[in-house]
């Protein structure tokens, strides 16, 4: 067997772009986590953004546009939640139930609509230290839209993921206007 006749390719099982995939995905989130997201450094984001912050570490009401939301975390669990309550579960139709648990699959990306307390929620759930400031600041529009077009489209995002035969219509929400300008969508 002589060096022309080998096949390289076929000796080597893993492919050099899934070698350098996998290494990069293992470097990768040592180096996006280096942000280490705490409450104090949550706080300061949530000052910027909102029109109102109320409370203490961990456990912050905020507002954009008129709109409450809770920010709860626990450092010691490693977990934070953006949520927005959105009506009482016993005044909601079938219909609406449905079409929220549709737009978990569809619509409603990061923030899931979820019940508790005998109430719906917009919710986004996250772990606390891998946070970046660009995700909190999306997770807290994605919230806000995801209140807003309750009962309507049901989106939190302009990105869509249709139901077979469907075809996606731009969704016309508007955006916070917070004083202090979230992000741009």
């Amino acid at each position: 067997m002589t060096a022309q006749s080998v096949n390289i390719k076929a000796m080597n099982p893993m492919p050099s772009r899934f070698v350098t995939a996998l290494v990069l995905g293992l470097l990768i989130p040592s180096f996006s986590n280096a942000q280490n997201m705490d409450n104090a450094q949550l706080e300061q984001i949530l000052q910027t953004v909102s029109d109102t912050v109320i409370g203490e570490a961990g456990a912050w009401e905020i507002f954009v546009d008129n709109m409450a939301m809770l920010v709860v975390t626990d450092e010691s669990h490693n977990r934070m939640r953006i949520i927005s309550p959105i009506m009482e579960v016993k005044d909601m139709t079938p219909e609406q139930l449905q079409a929220a648990m549709d737009a978990n699959f569809h619509s409603a990306l990061d923030v899931k609509y979820a019940t508790s307390s005998g109430l719906m929620w917009a919710a986004f759930i996250h772990p606390l230290k891998e946070l970046q400031q660009h995700q909190v600041l999306d997770a807290i529009t994605q919230v806000y839209r995801a209140k807003r077009t309750f009962g309507t489209s049901y989106t939190s995002t302009d990105l869509f993921y249709p139901k077979k035969g469907e075809t996606p219509q731009p969704d016309k929400t508007k955006q916070p206007s917070s004083k202090r300008q979230l992000q741009k969508s």
